[in-house]
């Protein structure tokens, strides 16, 4: 029902960017036994994505509203979901209140205690209520692209698809270019065209693509 209203409510449109992840994939791959070791807690991408979500959700604050009527609320706080599946097949979205605030570390916490909580049964009203954007990760299931349905009263979701190796062109300092390999993902991101339009949708895609691809991910840590 709530999956029907989102279709009826908002004038759904999906963009999507190509990002060539080969920094992030090397660094956890470098990382992940060490950081495991020291903080009890496994890394994944998930949070790698959140971080890189929130920070470009300060630089465009439009994707951080929802739309009443014909009036549009600016959310002061980042809560970012994060769609979890359940055993049971079923889904829910525990929420990461004020994500901006939080490091890498403090991230990961963040998510591998809520989806062991959604996963246990353990998660409270609290976790699930007060989100402001959400991420879905349909990667995780081998998918490579997909058009994900807004979670109301938010106004864009964004899906992080399979993360995939493929040829690539690779433009070198002075400017001769070759072909590589290299781990490629797709993000793709509806939003709700009563609050913002493409060239917005286009630029916070652009954003995120640029943190995950330039970041220096080492000084989290």
């Amino acid at each position: 029902d709530h999956m029907v209203m989102s279709k009826h409510t908002s004038p759904h449109v999906t963009s999507f960017v190509e990002a060539d992840v080969t920094n992030i994939v090397n660094w956890r791959n470098k990382v992940k036994k060490k950081f495991f070791e020291r903080e009890g807690e496994n890394i994944t991408f998930t949070p790698i994505f959140i971080q890189a979500i929130a920070q470009a959700i300060k630089d465009f604050p439009m994707i951080n509203v929802s739309v009443s009527g014909t009036t549009i609320i600016k959310k002061k706080d980042i809560n970012i979901g994060m769609a979890t599946a359940l055993p049971s097949g079923n889904l829910i979205v525990p929420v990461i209140k004020n994500a901006d605030q939080l490091n890498l570390v403090g991230l990961t916490k963040a998510v591998n205690l809520l989806a062991n909580n959604a996963r246990n049964n353990k998660l409270k009203p609290e976790d699930v209520q007060g989100g402001t954007y959400t991420m879905t990760n349909v990667g995780s299931f081998g998918n490579v692209m997909g058009t994900p349905i807004i979670n109301q009263p938010q106004v864009a979701i964004l899906s992080t698809d399979a993360i995939v190796r493929k040829p690539v062109v690779v433009t070198a300092a002075d400017g001769s270019e070759s072909i590589a390999i290299h781990p490629v993902g797709n993000l793709s991101m509806s939003w709700d065209h009563r609050a913002f339009d493409g060239a917005y949708s286009g630029r916070f895609l652009a954003r995120v693509k640029q943190i995950l691809e330039s970041q220096d991910w080492s000084a989290e840590l």
